[in-house]
């Protein structure tokens, strides 16, 4: 893996970041998800190859950039996501005191 293409990955994971901004705002939960799965892909890639490669000057200062402009887009994501992945939570703890009571109870 060269420099450039260390570079290529780290923006191709900065526009999938940006993308999966796009999907929360939208509430596309299974784009976002695919998105997720990409990015994943990608660390993958540098995790296994990033280490041959030593970035300097511009092109280190590039690779900040990039993963500033990333964990932005993260927080955004979970911003965007903490009022569902509340109202989920309320959604299975709701079901799951229902259970308890019907098997406490039975049916009425």
């Amino acid at each position: 893996m060269t420099n450039q293409d260390v570079l290529t990955v780290y923006a191709a994971m900065g526009e999938l970041s940006s993308q999966m901004v796009t999907a929360a705002n939208a509430s596309d939960w299974e784009r976002l998800e695919a998105l997720e799965q990409r990015v994943s892909d990608h660390v993958a890639l540098l995790k296994a190859q990033e280490n041959t490669v030593r970035l300097e000057g511009e092109q280190r200062q590039r690779k900040v950039t990039l993963i500033k402009q990333m964990l932005d887009d993260d927080r955004q994501v979970r911003d965007l996501i903490q009022p569902w992945m509340a109202q989920l939570s309320k959604l299975i703890n709701s079901t799951g005191t229902e259970r308890r009571v019907h098997n406490a109870y039975g049916a009425v």
